[in-house]
C-alpha cells in the first residue's frame, strides 16, 4: 500500500512538473507539438500541421537545427499611411490564400497590414523560397566585397567537391539562373523526386549534404541552354558562398543586411544535416522584416550611401536573364521577373514578396495554401491581387492629377 501509494505520488509530480512546462512554452511551440507530424517530410504534413509547423519550425532544435540571424538595436522605421482603397475584398482574398500576413508598402509607407490564422506582427514565419532572392543578394554582396571574383568563374572553383561532376564547368552565372543543364526533378507532388529526396540523403563522409548529392546528378543539356528551377542549386549557391567569405550564411546576411538596414526581429535560419544554412529555403522571419528586405531592395540595396552589390548588378539580378514558357515573364538571378518592370521572390504555399519599382510598391506575403504547395488556384489569385493594389495605386495617383 504504500509502495503504490508513493508510486502515484511520483507519477502526479511528474504530470504537475510536465503541465508547468508545458504552461512554459509558447504558443507556437505548444501549437506545433499538438499537431506534431507523423513523419519528417515537410510537403506531405496536413494543413494543420503546416499551419502550427510554418510559425515555428525553430523551435523544436530535435526535430530542425538553425542558427540566428541577429538583428540590430534600431529598427528602421515602417511608418503607416493612408487605408489603400482596394477594389475587392480583402478579408475574402485571405481566407482563400489561407494567409497569415499580408502588408503593402507603398512610397515607405504601410498601406495595408493584416493578419490571419492566429498569426501576429510578433511571430515568426518560414520563407520557403523567398529566401533564394536573400541567397542571391549575398552573393552579389560578396562580389563587391571581393571574396567571389567573376561570376563567370566555375562553381568547382569555390566547391572543389564538385570537380569531375556535372556541375565542374558550371558558372556562377548559370547556377543563379538555374541554366546548369544538371538534372533535377522540383515535383513537390511526387515522394520520389529530387526536392524530395535530397533532405533525406545520406552525405558521403566529410561532404556538405547538397554538394553530396548534386555531385551525382547526370547532365541532361549543354550548360546555359535550359532553364530549369532548382532548389538544390540554389543551396549550393549558399554553400559557395559561405565557402568564399569563410563564414556561415546566417552571420554575413545579419553583418550585410539584417544589422544594416535594421530589421526588426531576430530571424531564424534552419541547417542541413552537415550544418549548412538551407540556402533555398527556411529563414524564418516576421513579416514586417520580409516587406523591409522588398524595401531594401527597392531602394537598391544600398546601406548608409554605399551599395551592397557591385554596380549595375541588381539591375542584371531583377530583370529577365532567361524565359521560362510564360508570356511576360521570366527569371534573373533568383528572382521571378515580369516585363512591366516588377519582379518578384515566392515560395511555395503562399509565401512572396512583390516589389515594382515603378510604383515604389513592395507587396509581402505569408500564407498556407491548403490544397498543395503550388496550388494553382491561389497562385493565380496572388497575382491578381497584385494587379489589384497596382490598380489601386494609379487611381490614387490618378485622383491627384
Amino acid at each position: 500500500m504504500k509502495f503504490k501509494t508513493l508510486a502515484l505520488m511520483g507519477l502526479a509530480a511528474v504530470i504537475g512538473a510536465g503541465a508547468l512546462g508545458w504552461q512554459s512554452l509558447d504558443k507556437e511551440t505548444r501549437g506545433f507539438l499538438a499537431a506534431f507530424p507523423t513523419n519528417r517530410d515537410l510537403l506531405f504534413w496536413s494543413t494543420s500541421q503546416r499551419d502550427a509547423a510554418f510559425r515555428a519550425l525553430d523551435r523544436l532544435p530535435f526535430l530542425a537545427k538553425h542558427r540566428v540571424v541577429p538583428a540590430g538595436a534600431m529598427p528602421s522605421p515602417l511608418p503607416p499611411g493612408p487605408p489603400l482603397a482596394l477594389p475587392l475584398d480583402v478579408d475574402a482574398y485571405m481566407q482563400g490564400q489561407r494567409s497569415a500576413a499580408l502588408m503593402v508598402v507603398h512610397n515607405g509607407q504601410v498601406r495595408l497590414e493584416r493578419y490571419g490564422i492566429g498569426f501576429d506582427s510578433q511571430g515568426r514565419w518560414t520563407s520557403f523560397s523567398v529566401v533564394k532572392s536573400f541567397t542571391s543578394t549575398l552573393l552579389g554582396a560578396a562580389l563587391r566585397d571581393g571574396y567571389i571574383k567573376s561570376m563567370d568563374d566555375k562553381v568547382s572553383d569555390y566547391i572543389a567537391e564538385m570537380k569531375g561532376s556535372a556541375y565542374d564547368d558550371v558558372s556562377i552565372r548559370q547556377l543563379l539562373t538555374m541554366t546548369s543543364g544538371v538534372a533535377w526533378n522540383e515535383d513537390y507532388d511526387d515522394p520520389k523526386s529530387d526536392v524530395a529526396q535530397f533532405n533525406n540523403h545520406k552525405p558521403d563522409d566529410g561532404v556538405e549534404a547538397v554538394v553530396s548529392y548534386l555531385r551525382k546528378l547526370p547532365r541532361a543539356v549543354p550548360a546555359g541552354t535550359r532553364w530549369l528551377y532548382s532548389t538544390g542549386e540554389t543551396n549550393l549557391v549558399g554553400v559557395l558562398v559561405s565557402r568564399a567569405t569563410r563564414q556561415p550564411l546566417s552571420s554575413y546576411l545579419s553583418t550585410k543586411i539584417w544589422v544594416p538596414i535594421g530589421m526588426e526581429q531576430q530571424a531564424t535560419w534552419i541547417l542541413s544535416k552537415t550544418g549548412q544554412e538551407i540556402s533555398g529555403c527556411c529563414l524564418q522571419a516576421a513579416t514586417r522584416d520580409f516587406a523591409r528586405f522588398g524595401q531594401f531592395i527597392l531602394n537598391g540595396a544600398v546601406v548608409n550611401g554605399q551599395p551592397s552589390v557591385p554596380d549595375g548588378w541588381l539591375q542584371e539580378a531583377t530583370t529577365a536573364r532567361i524565359g521560362i514558357g510564360q508570356p511576360g515573364r521570366g527569371y534573373g538571378y533568383q528572382w521571378w521577373t515580369y516585363d512591366d518592370g516588377s519582379f518578384a521572390a515566392r515560395g511555395i504555399f503562399g509565401q512572396g514578396i512583390f516589389i515594382d519599382p515603378a510604383r515604389q510598391l513592395v507587396i509581402a506575403s505569408n500564407a498556407n495554401w491548403g490544397n498543395n504547395a503550388t496550388d494553382p488556384t491561389a497562385s493565380a489569385a496572388r497575382e491578381a491581387f497584385y494587379v489589384a493594389v497596382q490598380q489601386a495605386v494609379d487611381a490614387e495617383a490618378a485622383s491627384r492629377q
